[in-house]
């Protein structure tokens, strides 16, 4: 894979004197800084990405400052690279290209929300949203694991679903993302609607297929949330739990994540509640159901070893749902940099079964854990196991083996959309809608290889 792209050609000085007012950041080590994200949790990103950066940073406030940004972009042919809150880690807010990255944090307001959907500008964080929503009794349906950090722009843009996906499965499941407003990126930007299936379009898009501008989300009502670690003297014994608690859809709950040992020995602050060589289960449940979840957990033989009302801020120790997730693999990083990852799909039919023979391919080089979830109406399970990384080709090998029981992958070692989803390939919806709205094919180059710009 290459990550060369033709040398630019661009005129950055016109550019700079047609968003004159704009905000910009060009000191070197600040527009490096803005110009990465976790792309280094993958040993192969972090060797193709690492040299990688704008020349320019450009920090619009409103929609108006978008439009004049993308109008410019446009007319001298400056690539541009959205960018949220940088928690990304498959390289989406690293530029291929040069150019700008536009960094979106500053618009960041509410614009209204009625009736559990809350209109929101890109650049809000998502631990700020439920600061405002819940006293009003209404949540975020989901969240990343980086949710104290994340922007909403940059979950819908370059992500897929995350702590709640058990109840209400992925970002692209309908009814998930209500509408997004976008500016498209042409020498007159056009300013587009995008509402239910529409909005698809610039969901876990990179970025590719316009500048978000402002989102439709829906919420959940709120619940008292608890935090809660539960030990199983093995493995089986928890997945088990696991998968019951995913089914027991009386259980009000928001992750239920299975992960073996020795993976809760990386969990320093967590280390009196994971007991030495014990298999845990992360689950955050509503409060009125811990007696059910304690139910469950004795009938597999597991105990429950912490209990704490959930707080993003504030508590004795993080929210569990940052030992989860991708936050497992940070965690792991922490203390072993040879630790990497891989991401897979297990068919709802035969979750344990493959996740059991599976585990047993790779005893000494695939550290389990889990995250089940909803996927088209069907709880199952996505393994974003650790691996104690070889090479390439090991990974490669390792990933063929999943695929060849019928476990897809999606790899977060590749910085193109078509290699790094299960299916392989670009949205059809995606790749003919990027041709309407960016014809210069400026937005995020590199990243959709499928897509050929039409005007040169």
């Amino acid at each position: 894979m290459t990550t060369s792209l033709a040398e630019p050609t661009y005129d950055l000085s016109r550019f700079r004197d047609a968003i004159d007012g704009v905000p910009i950041i060009d000191d070197p080590i600040l527009v490096r800084q803005r110009s990465r994200d976790f792309f280094w949790y993958s040993p192969i990103l972090k060797q193709l990405l690492n040299d990688k950066k704008a020349d320019l940073v450009v920090c619009p406030c409103n929609e108006a400052d978008v439009v004049r940004v993308a109008a410019a972009c446009a007319r001298y042919r400056v690539p541009l690279t959205p960018r949220g809150g940088g928690t990304g880690n498959y390289g989406q807010a690293v530029p291929l290209a040069g150019g700008i990255v536009l960094d979106m944090m500053a618009m960041n307001g509410i614009e209204w929300l009625k009736g559990g959907i809350v209109r929101v500008q890109p650049g809000k964080k998502m631990i700020d949203i439920d600061a405002e929503t819940i006293p009003r009794g209404f949540e975020l349906r989901m969240h990343p694991s980086t949710k104290r950090t994340a922007s909403i722009g940059g979950f819908v843009a370059g992500g897929s679903g995350g702590i709640g996906s058990i109840t209400y499965g992925g970002l692209r499941e309908p009814g998930n993302v209500q509408a997004a407003r976008i500016v498209t990126l042409e020498e007159q930007p056009r300013i587009l609607e995008l509402r239910e299936a529409d909005a698809l379009a610039v969901n876990h898009s990179y970025g590719t297929t316009g500048i978000i501008t402002a989102l439709e989300m829906p919420l959940a009502p709120v619940w008292p949330w608890l935090d809660l670690i539960v030990a199983f003297d093995d493995f089986d014994a928890a997945l088990d739990f696991s998968q019951g608690l995913a089914l027991s859809d009386g259980i009000v709950k928001k992750l239920v994540t299975p992960i073996a040992w020795p993976v809760p020995g990386y969990f320093k602050p967590f280390k009196d509640q994971c007991p030495e060589g014990m298999s845990i289960v992360v689950a955050m449940v509503a409060e009125p159901f811990l007696g059910w979840v304690k139910f469950l957990a004795g009938r597999h033989g597991g105990s429950v070893t912490h209990t704490a009302p959930s707080r993003d801020e504030g508590g004795e120790l993080p929210p569990v749902y940052e030992l989860t997730w991708n936050h497992t693999t940070l965690q792991a990083l922490k203390v072993d940099r040879s630790i990497t990852y891989l991401q897979s799909m297990y068919p709802a039919d035969r979750v344990l079964a493959l996740v059991r023979e599976i585990n047993a391919l790779f005893p000494d080089e695939l550290l389990a854990h889990l995250e089940f979830l909803r996927y088209a109406g069907r709880a199952t399970a996505a393994g974003l196991h650790l691996i104690r990384y070889r090479s390439p080709e090991r990974l490669a090998e390792i990933f063929a083996a999943h695929e060849k029981r019928g476990v897809t992958i999606a790899d977060p070692h590749v910085v193109t959309l078509e290699d790094g989803v299960r299916h392989k390939r670009a949205d059809s919806d995606q790749l003919g809608f990027k041709r309407q709205v960016d014809p210069y094919g400026l937005m995020n180059p590199g990243k959709m290889r499928s897509f050929v710009p039409e005007v040169r």
